[in-house]
């Protein structure tokens, strides 16, 4: 086979492998915006006016669910976890059917609707709306894992307070200083919510409190105790432990004294613990109880052979 012959049955081949190499480079590069003529010619501007009185009459229907579900979890308040929860799945299957309802009305879904919506969302998504959408997923996420629950108390986001409303692109809180911030949802994804007491209306209350090591330890104790069990404010049907330990705290050798009492509706958790906090201050006034000191050795010594002494 001559040379000639060779070049007429390959370099054609060639030819056409380059082509195709080149063709199948072609979505590697940028994607090219969507042709808004196409996207004008799918939409039904009947289908627009009609759409209208759905928003309208979704708008209302939200409102009248978040208002009768505010008044029932007012009146019925062991019960207000489960009526949020309710509430929320009401609100969100509102927005799914609304969405549904109105894409429907003013969209014409045929092939080729769905290749052009395809591309526009694609765009969209790429290079628009990228934290809006790690928004809506890491909400579907929230939905479905449930790090935290509507009427959780969380520290979430930098942020300590009550959540409001989970939405599927932010969390609504309400913090003790009774301000309402919004925490975007994708900050599930770099943050560790924890909740306090995840759907239940008890919570448990941690509480420290610091004496000198020359102190009666187990009188205090027992005060710390009582303080908590005649609260008026405390769940009784959670126990309350009482754990005793000694450290350093600002170059003081103290005892801390650490109470695990459960508040019995979360909402109540710092007049709890301001409540139990004053019955101990006063108790230990009463009964000589001091904080932590500068101790020198032989004072210290000499406190506890005392106090030991009178012990016998």
């Amino acid at each position: 086979m001559t040379s000639s012959n060779l070049e007429r049955r390959f370099v054609p081949g060639l030819a056409a492998a380059v082509a195709a190499s080149m063709g199948s480079a072609g979505p590697a590069r940028a994607q090219e915006a969507p042709d808004l003529g196409q996207i004008a010619e799918l939409i039904q501007w009947g289908g627009v006016t009609a759409s209208l009185p759905v928003l309208v009459l979704a708008y209302l229907a939200i409102r009248v669910v978040e208002n009768f579900g505010d008044r029932l979890g007012e009146r019925f308040t062991s019960y207000r976890p489960t009526i949020q929860k309710i509430q929320t799945t009401v609100r969100f299957l509102i927005y799914l059917v609304t969405l549904v309802v109105v894409t429907g009305l003013s969209i014409r879904l045929d092939s080729t609707a769905l290749t052009v919506i395809g591309g526009a969302l694609a765009f969209a998504v790429g290079f628009a709306l990228r934290d809006l959408v790690a928004s809506v997923i890491a909400g579907v996420t929230i939905m479905f894992d449930r790090p935290f629950q509507v009427g959780d108390r969380v520290s979430y986001g930098g942020e300590y307070g009550d959540i409001v409303k989970i939405g599927l692109r932010s969390v609504r809180m309400n913090t003790l200083d009774h301000n309402m911030i919004t925490i975007p949802n994708n900050r599930i994804f770099t943050d560790v919510p924890s909740s306090g007491n995840y759907g239940l209306l008890e919570m448990q209350v941690p509480m420290d409190f610091f004496i000198g090591v020359d102190q009666d330890v187990a009188r205090a104790s027992a005060i710390v105790r009582e303080a908590c069990l005649t609260s008026p404010y405390v769940f009784l049907e959670r126990a309350v432990p009482i754990f005793v330990k000694q450290e350093i705290v600002e170059d003081y050798l103290a005892i801390r004294i650490k109470a695990r009492p459960y508040v019995f509706d979360c909402r109540y958790e710092k007049r709890f613990e301001t409540d139990v906090h004053l019955r101990v201050i006063e108790a230990f006034r009463a009964h000589s109880i001091h904080p932590p000191a500068v101790l020198h050795r032989s004072f210290a010594r000499h406190a506890l052979a005392a106090r030991d002494g009178e012990g016998s």
